[in-house]
């Protein structure tokens, strides 16, 4: 498994973070860490490591593009 720093913004509603940990799990993914970095205007912004089977993170970036409201601001491998 290879492991990638997302940063994520998300409605700031309930419910949201659980879509996206529900998508990460989905894509195979499993998340092995997770920070709130700041909410502002509606929004939050989410720093999450997530490991995901293989190299190729596209299956998990474009699980979470399909969320409603959720933007993904980046991703970063980890070594």
């Amino acid at each position: 498994m290879a492991l990638y720093r997302v940063q994520v913004a998300l409605p700031d509603r309930p419910g949201s973070l659980g879509a996206v940990a529900s998508a990460i799990g989905f894509a195979g993914g499993d998340i092995r860490g997770l920070v709130v970095l700041r909410s502002e205007d509606g929004r939050g912004i989410d720093d999450i490591t997530i490991a995901v089977p293989g190299s190729d993170p596209t299956d998990l970036v474009n699980v979470l593009k399909a969320i409603g409201g959720v933007e993904v601001i980046s991703i970063t491998p980890v070594n």
